[in-house]
């Protein structure tokens, strides 16, 4: 993993700027390329090929294309052999992809498996080219006005230009009613997010921004449940085998749940030594251990299961102060989740023994993990009943949601954060309480699909909520210490196989992700089946009663802490609110840690309304 930045002018002093403020992404070298018309600049994390050979920016033998790569090729072996007539001077990944842009052109990128953002300058046609991986495992950020075009792993590289930092109200709203930033949006007026599974065309001031893949039709498998279990156990082998390739050390995040031990599972059929990660948190009472450390203890039961060499870290509500600041700065824009800083934690503490980790990210959205999936289909059960049934059944509060009809209404009723909530704490003349639901409904739910709703649900998943939140805080966490992570369930052949195994093998009434646990369930420890489906949380609602926590809150959720988000909110309300949960009174986790990371980023980042 890397950091990539470049603009389309030359200026060597601005290209290593941006260079020295994401070195944390690539602390092993740095290099530029100038040229009239284009700067490029890297920072390197070396994993493959970690000779000096391998350096970016890197040329090809005429060196007429230079290219910044951040991220992996796991196929670049076998690509490579179609490459013969390419003269390679490395081992690395790298040259892979840029013999295979002077042999195939703009296409090269559908050939490519692995997790990727990179550019590429043709010196000849004066022509750079961009591309994010299929997933968008990788970050890519823009700022394009027409005639200044800059790109960067990280925000925070554009921002080294004189860039405007004004806020995007749209963003702004869409953050507090979903609790994070949706592409193609991030908080700061005129940043992009490049698309996943998309490439560009920069030539003569005019961007082209192509899509190179999406899944295709919603053909479904008609083989047997066991010839579908065989053929998904051999992808999942393929995947994780192909991303064990590296030159540095290797381990794993272990969590308690299925995912991450399926990974542990097929490493273990591949690797005798094997590092894995955990981390927990330190509490007073047993019932709160208990609760917010059931899956450490289960990760450490798992790892003695298998003989790995587990490292443990224990979070303090001491280090969260310390922390807070530092993963704010890392996200780039606000991300409103309590995990982030267990993340960071986890992430430095695993850099001391490795380079490398392996995660179970995206095992719920290609295989119907999530509970809501489960709910959402008990709704669609619920509404074939006869009007005239339900219209009793209804008397029941919880019954009556059920009737929550499928598509942007049902969407909101799992995602959006409610309406009494925004409105109590945020300003009438920025809170619009349409905005979300429109765009949302414009980006998933406007085409005319015939899949059942629970199929778009996980396709929504996969498209939004795990690029923009859940795979972007990985990355950004991890990379804050120069730790790579990759994830085997996101492999593409894994992701394409996946949609066409049937719903029913997926999720029902009664269970969620049915077919990876009958995949595994003679492999993996019988301890970890029949859990109750808890998800990964921090307790930052125990953390927010922490004097020493509560006093920043104090200090940061108030008019006077930073002037231009003084007209924002209605600071007694959120006084009250903050009061209310301190002492018991009322639950207000998720609405004050959305506000008290958004304060702390607009501080540090010197925002502008």
């Amino acid at each position: 993993m890397c950091a990539i930045n470049g603009f389309n002018f030359k200026d060597e002093l601005l290209v290593t700027k941006m260079n020295r403020v994401t070195k944390h992404r690539g602390p092993d070298g740095s290099g530029v390329f100038l040229d009239e018309k284009i700067s490029l600049g890297h920072n390197r994390l070396s994993i493959i090929d970690v000779s000096d050979r391998a350096n970016q920016p890197m040329f090809n033998g005429d060196e007429n294309l230079a290219i910044v790569f951040n991220g992996e090729i796991y196929n670049f072996r076998e690509l490579k052999k179609e490459l013969q007539d390419y003269n390679f001077k490395t081992e690395s990944d790298t040259e892979v992809i840029l013999a295979s842009y002077q042999k195939w052109g703009k296409n090269c990128v559908k050939k490519f498996n692995g997790i990727f953002a990179f550019a590429i300058w043709d010196k000849e046609k004066e022509e750079l080219f961009l591309a994010r991986d299929q997933v968008g495992v990788k970050p890519l950020y823009y700022f394009w006005d027409g005639k200044k075009f800059i790109f960067s792993s990280e925000i925070k590289g554009i921002l080294e230009h004189n860039v405007l930092r004004v806020l995007n109200k749209e963003a702004f709203n869409h953050y507090l009613r979903v609790l994070y930033v949706p592409a193609p949006f991030t908080m700061f007026e005129g940043i992009c997010k490049f698309p996943p599974a998309s490439f560009a065309v920069l030539k003569n001031e005019k961007l082209n921004i192509e899509k190179y893949w999406e899944l295709g039709e919603n053909k479904k498998l008609s083989l047997s449940k066991k010839e579908i279990i065989k053929k998904l156990k051999e992808k999942i082998l393929n995947s994780v085998k192909s991303q064990l390739v590296s030159d540095r050390p290797i381990g794993i995040y272990l969590s308690g749940g299925i995912d991450s031990s399926v990974v542990l599972h097929n490493v273990s059929k591949l690797r005798d030594k094997i590092d894995t990660f955990s981390v927990g948190f330190e509490l007073s009472e047993a019932e709160e251990n208990e609760k917010f450390n059931a899956d450490f203890n289960l990760a450490k039961k798992t790892s003695n299961y298998y003989g790995t060499n587990h490292h443990e870290v224990i979070l303090k509500s001491g280090d969260v102060v310390k922390l807070f600041e530092k993963v704010v700065w890392n996200l780039d824009e606000p991300i409103s989740n309590a995990t982030c800083i267990a993340q960071m934690a986890l992430a430095e503490f695993a850099k001391k023994s490795v380079d490398v980790v392996l995660s179970g990210d995206g095992g719920d959205e290609l295989f119907g993990g999530y509970e809501r999936y489960r709910l959402s289909l008990f709704a669609s059960y619920y509404q074939k009943i006869p009007s005239v049934i339900r219209h009793l059944l209804n008397k029941h509060p919880k019954l009556k949601k059920l009737n929550t009809p499928s598509g942007i209404k049902r969407f909101a009723l799992f995602f959006f954060q409610k309406n009494e909530i925004l409105e109590r704490t945020i300003n009438k003349n920025i809170f619009d309480k349409n905005i979300s639901h429109d765009f949302f409904d414009k980006m998933f739910f406007k085409k005319n699909d015939k899949k059942p709703f629970e199929e778009i649900f996980m396709d929504t998943d996969r498209k939004g909520w795990l690029v923009d939140e859940s795979l972007m805080k990985t990355d950004k966490m991890s990379m804050a210490y120069g730790l790579e992570a990759r994830v085997p369930l996101l492999d593409v052949n894994l992701v394409e196989f996946a949609r066409t195994i049937p719903l029913k093998f997926k999720l029902n009434l009664f269970d969620t992700k049915i077919i990876l646990k009958k995949a595994y369930k003679k492999d993996l420890p019988e301890f970890l089946f029949n859990q109750p489906k808890r998800g990964w949380f921090s307790p930052g609602a125990k953390w927010l009663r922490h004097p020493e926590i509560y006093k920043m809150a104090q200090e940061v959720l108030s008019e006077n802490y930073y002037s231009e988000t003084k007209n924002l909110f209605n600071w007694i309300e959120i006084k009250k609110i903050l009061e209310d949960h301190y002492n018991k009174k009322e639950y207000n986790l998720t609405v004050i840690w959305a506000i008290l990371t958004f304060q702390l980023w607009a501080k540090r980042y010197n925002i502008k309304l």
